[in-house]
């Protein structure tokens, strides 16, 4: 009997959350066949809601990612200062996975190395994560910021200076020395001085000259 788009979407919805839930209690990744046995669900009526193992972890990821997806949109929402918008940006997402490390540092480390395995299957969260900030560049641009340089090298540029508050694997490594006040430093830093138009070529008001090698 086929499923109704309302009942398939419980029912992802129930086992993505028993999926997730069954990770944190046996500290390692659950297999289709399990999620499949402890479903509840025949075979053909679980096959029906998860193709494959792809599209079971999506359900999860959907599950973990969803705080992350309602901190940005937020953000999105709040009449802010261009400068001050990018930082809860970031801020909202990075004390949600911090809290999440320091509450269980285990799981939190199992489940990087699961999105790790399966970049491709979160990849549209970083490309709509990367949408998002794209549009506040462009509202720092329109206020003067950022002067002289496209959109996307500014895209580029902003990802590289605050990795560490956006790759959750960070917080394994640097743990408590990332603090949202050395955050709101960086994106200071980002929006006094990343231009394409000061200094006699350089790219911002730093005066490092690249060297270029010899032919």
């Amino acid at each position: 009997m086929p499923l109704s788009d309302k009942t398939r979407q419980a029912e992802r919805a129930r086992i993505g959350r028993m999926v997730l839930d069954m990770v944190k209690e046996r500290g390692a990744e659950i297999s289709y066949p399990t999620a499949l046995a402890e479903s509840g669900l025949a075979r053909s009526r679980f096959e029906q809601i998860f193709p494959d193992y792809d599209d079971l972890f999506d359900a999860v990821a959907q599950i973990w990612l969803a705080p992350h997806m309602e901190a940005m949109e937020e953000v999105r929402a709040a009449d802010l200062p261009s400068n001050r918008m990018m930082y809860e940006f970031f801020r909202s997402r990075f004390v949600i996975s911090r809290d999440r490390f320091r509450k269980d540092p285990e799981t939190f480390t199992l489940l990087c190395e699961m999105g790790a395995a399966n970049f491709e299957r979160v990849r549209s969260y970083v490309d709509l994560a990367d949408h998002y900030l794209c549009e506040i560049i462009v509202q720092a641009q329109a206020d003067g910021f950022m002067a002289g340089l496209e959109i996307d090298e500014a895209l580029s540029l902003v990802n590289q200076m605050v990795s560490n508050y956006t790759l959750p694997d960070a917080l394994i490594y640097l743990g408590d020395k990332l603090t949202e006040d050395k955050l709101a430093r960086i994106v200071d830093t980002i929006f006094i001085g990343l231009s394409a138009e000061t200094g006699d070529g350089a790219r911002g008001v730093n005066t490092i000259r690249i060297a270029s090698s010899a032919n």
